[in-house]
């Protein structure tokens, strides 16, 4: 699990197509801190199907700045 508490954006030397995964959304609080997680369960062959496979908790910080970047992009 990590805490992402500040982005950065890149630009990407290579793009490629990648396979779609289950996800899923958390709201969390924790020591009086908000956060949003996002929690990923890999490809549908996996060997533990279902098993959680990448976490990422974004501060409130981090989340307005992915908002700010996503509406600029989309």
């Amino acid at each position: 699990m990590a805490t992402v508490r500040q982005l950065e954006t890149k630009d990407l030397a290579r793009v490629q197509p990648q396979g779609d995964v289950a996800a899923t959304v958390s709201l969390v609080e924790l020591d009086g801190e908000k956060f949003l997680q996002i929690d990923t369960y890999g490809s549908p062959d996996r060997v533990l199907v279902g098993k959680t496979s990448q976490s990422l908790r974004l501060s409130k910080a981090a989340f307005e700045q992915l908002s700010k970047l996503a509406g600029k992009h989309f």
